[in-house]
């Protein structure tokens, strides 16, 4: 069989703030196995042109170099798709070639370029600088979206119309199976059981979610619904907004592009590391590092070990970040007694305990007062919304338990915490 060749560039186009539409930003090319970009001359001319991230990126002419380490930038790499969204891709590939012994030879620019347009963020990326194109789809029903996203689990191909209903949100982070939905004038992530969870995932990770909001956290609104007999967990967009004239794109980039990391070099991601880069470089700096400390402590009161940089972002309005709504927060099994989090929280340590929490609180400008009160009132609130939000989940008793002292507010946690915070360590 003959392959089309593999394209050499994309055009970049962005949603500037307030805009319904995108214009071409520049050009992505590829260059001795990196990704290079620069700026259009027409888009530096724009009196309303932003950076697609400063840092990275600033507005001027020429091939822009890229960080130490990095094959691409990490603010373009930010909207292209994740584990779940190159199964995808890698499936739809397959699919297309199966009888003709095709493989899915996908690179970067690939990913790019096949996934859908409805990406996260303010991007998009094209093969015209003229013509925009979008990779959309209708919205199918929950129910075949469900069914389509078990037969690429099980690596089987489907038919067109679903395959073009995944490929929309194929653009996604994460990885788990997942796609993007648009009712009652809202944007959501649909995410769904995994066929190997041996738990109901799905309603930990809305347990988590709400319990998070109620303990004082700004975190992205969350409801349950079902397919097909099985718990879909619905996750309100928040890079999005309706207007009157079409739905506004929020610019953002993931706490790994602000810390200058690829996946590669994520296990060196640090929690004092970003609450430096909060410090000197974000609105409301104060405000942002108090709410950062808070998904910290939140993580270790609920078992979620998941928290790596990609885990976090902010929104970027051309001049500085602020931190985005809480997201992905969910409960993770635990293989024994002790945990650590996916991101070091003071000096090389990430034992999730509290006791670390507040040696790092000096990091995030609060007095160890302040950390220890901040601790007390999570896991006060936990304790006293806990059976309203399970019965939100409608959670049986096993699946309560299961989660109760294992996830939420382990023991480990309280480990050479101050007497104020073991006291509130529940015994049963």
């Amino acid at each position: 069989m003959t392959s089309s060749p593999a394209p050499d560039g994309a055009y970049v186009w962005i949603w500037l703030p307030g805009a319904v539409s995108p214009v071409v930003g520049g050009r992505l090319a590829r260059s001795d196995g990196q990704l290079l970009f620069n700026y259009g001359q027409s888009y530096l001319h724009r009196p309303d042109a932003i950076s697609i991230y400063a840092p990275e990126l600033p507005l001027r002419s020429g091939v822009l170099p890229l960080q130490p380490g990095l094959a691409m930038s990490g603010c373009i790499r930010d909207a292209s798709p994740d584990a779940w969204g190159r199964r995808v891709l890698a499936n739809k590939r397959l699919g297309r070639n199966r009888d003709e012994g095709g493989h899915a030879d996908l690179d970067e620019l690939a990913y790019l370029l096949e996934s859908g347009s409805d990406r996260i963020g303010a991007l998009d990326f094209q093969t015209s600088p003229a013509t925009y194109a979008p990779r959309l789809a209708g919205n199918a029903p929950l129910h075949d979206l469900l069914e389509a996203a078990a037969l690429v689990e099980q690596g089987k191909p489907l038919q067109s119309d679903l395959n073009m209903a995944l490929q929309h949100g194929s653009s996604l982070g994460g990885a788990r199976p997942k796609v993007l939905l648009e009712a009652e004038e809202r944007k959501y992530i649909a995410k769904f059981p995994a066929a190997a969870d041996i738990r109901n995932v799905v309603k930990a990770e809305f347990v988590a979610m709400r319990l998070a909001a109620e303990a004082g956290l700004d975190v992205a609104p969350v409801r349950l619904t079902s397919a097909l007999g099985k718990d879909v967990l619905l996750v309100e967009r928040f890079d999005r907004v309706k207007s009157e004239t079409g739905w506004q794109r929020k610019p953002l980039v993931s706490a790994l592009t602000l810390l200058s990391l690829d996946e590669m070099m994520a296990r060196y991601a640090s929690y004092e590391m970003l609450a430096e880069i909060v410090r000197h470089r974000f609105i409301a700096p104060m405000k942002a590092l108090r709410e950062l400390f808070s998904r910290i402590v939140f993580n270790i009161v609920c078992g979620n070990t998941d928290d790596h940089a990609r885990n976090h972002s902010a929104f970027w309005n051309g001049d500085r970040p602020s931190l985005t709504p809480a997201y992905d927060i969910c409960p993770q099994i635990r293989t024994g007694r002790e945990a650590s989090q996916a991101m070091t929280i003071h000096g090389s340590e990430n034992a999730s305990r509290f006791a670390v929490c507040l040696e790092a609180a000096p990091a995030f400008m609060l007095d160890a007062e302040s950390a220890k009160t901040l601790i007390i009132r999570q896991i006060s609130a936990v304790q006293e919304r806990w059976p309203a939000v399970c019965d939100e989940a409608a959670l049986s008793d096993a699946e309560r338990l299961q989660m109760w002292r294992r996830q939420f507010l382990n023991p480990f946690a309280f480990d050479n915490a101050p007497a104020e915070i073991r006291a509130l360590e529940p015994r049963h």
